[in-house]
């Protein structure tokens, strides 16, 4: 049998008390935030969050990218280190726990961990970093995960600081703005964990408090510029209209389209269309569509590609427009350590807290950091399934139950030194 560790809660004061003060960063008054990447809320949010981590004795860290770390040597140099977090930056209106609460967890977590450590004069094993990972919503630049897709090696620095937000301001501009257009090299962990809402229902539904992620759906995010001419709405006769937008229409509809060919097994949206020049009174020029197509298998993912790009010509024409794909960023499906699954499971069961396996359709900065070092997400219920709006909602008990599963499995991969197949009892 593997050895047996006695279970700690996380300090639910603690963790309460820095949701409630991160969420009144960009807060919209009914119980949402507004904090895109980079905005001045965003900002404050950082700072207030920086300043928490220096009062605690963190090594504060910025690389290139704007990522944001928090840095505490509790072993020798030469320790393991276990890296924690996710990202402080919301959808325009978006919720205050999408991503803040695995940023605020993980450091409710170390801090919980070390108080133990310190009352027991047990030494640890590891060191430990908290990660809090810029623009993993992708709502102004695009795209998403781009802060810790850098870190990944998985996107170019160069690219990544070019993107622009929709007034062409870059992604280097406003790092630099900000003040976290960083310099220090981004520490290399062992290990990744991160914690987060669930996002749907399935948890609330079949009464689960905890789900370790055990997939992660792979996404294109494709961007169609359809063009035509612009002209008077009045007086243009009907027959001589070449209207973007009605062109747009039909490749919105050709889009849900293939969700109803392949239900379930393919989600599709196009959740922003930038218009020009956008007046009631003309004829629209140009349409820029921001679609999505994600599916847990490679081939789905191809086929919906080729299908779309097949059917663009003709629809297209029903609208006497052009149409393009412009740019395809590509996000591969995969799996996560089945060990820190193992673990999450038998933490769940100790704590006798029911527990599921799920899929993550959406993505998360793990998803990209799961490409060169083992890396997980862990689920706790969302209230009606909801996210990304003002009133997503999860019960301070849940996020507290969240926390305890975090704080063991902090304290198992510490005593296995690191060795996540110890730590997860493959040998008990």
């Amino acid at each position: 049998m593997s050895e047996t560790l006695s279970l700690t809660r996380i300090d639910a004061d603690l963790l309460n008390s820095l949701m409630e003060t991160v969420s009144t960063f960009g807060a919209t008054g009914d119980g949402g935030v507004d904090r895109p990447a980079l905005t001045d809320a965003h900002q404050a949010a950082r700072d207030w969050f920086r300043s928490v981590l220096e009062a605690l004795g963190y090594t504060v860290l910025v690389d290139e990218i704007g990522n944001l770390f928090g840095r505490i040597d509790l072993a020798g140099p030469d320790a393991p280190l276990v890296m924690i977090g996710s990202h402080l930056d919301s959808q325009p209106k978006g919720g205050r726990f999408d991503g803040a609460y695995g940023v605020i967890a993980a450091l409710a977590a170390i801090e919980t961990w070390r108080r133990e450590a310190a009352e027991t004069g047990i030494p640890p094993s590891c060191n430990y970093v908290i990660a809090d990972w810029m623009n993993e919503e992708g709502a102004r630049f695009q795209p998403s995960l781009l802060g810790s897709s850098v870190f990944a090696g998985q996107v170019d620095l160069d690219w990544a600081l070019a993107r622009c937000d929709r007034d062409g301001l870059s992604v280097e501009e406003e790092l630099i703005r900000t003040g976290y257009k960083g310099t220090d090299p981004a520490p290399r962990p062992d290990v990744y964990l991160e914690i987060h809402i669930e996002g749907d229902d399935k948890m609330e539904t079949a009464g689960a408090r905890i789900a370790p992620f055990c997939r992660h759906w792979g996404a294109l995010k494709v961007r169609i510029e359809v063009t035509g001419e612009q002209n008077h709405t009045g007086p243009t006769p009907m027959e001589d209209r070449k209207d973007a937008v009605l062109g747009a229409a039909y490749i919105i509809a050709e889009v849900k389209r293939l969700a109803d060919i392949a239900e379930d097994t393919i989600f599709t949206s196009v959740a922003r269309v930038d218009i020009s020049p956008n007046s009631p009174n003309i004829v629209p020029g140009k349409a820029v569509l921001f679609c999505e197509l994600r599916a847990p298998e490679p081939a789905m993912l191809e086929w919906s590609e080729e299908s779309l790009r097949a059917a663009l010509p003709d629809l297209a024409a029903q609208a006497s427009v052009e149409a393009e794909i412009v740019s395809v960023d590509r996000r591969p499906a995969g799996k996560f350590d089945a060990r820190l699954v193992r673990l999450t499971e038998r933490i769940a069961d100790d704590f006798q807290l029911p527990r599921m396996q799920l899929d993550t359709i959406g993505g998360h900065d793990a998803v990209a950091v799961n490409a060169i070092l083992p890396a997980i997400v862990v689920a706790v219920p969302s209230v009606g399934g909801v996210i990304h709006r003002n009133d997503e909602y999860t019960s301070p008990e849940d996020l507290a139950a969240g926390g305890d599963v975090l704080v063991d499995m902090i304290r198992r991969i510490d005593a296995a030194k690191g060795d996540l197949d110890r730590a997860a009892g493959a040998n008990s």
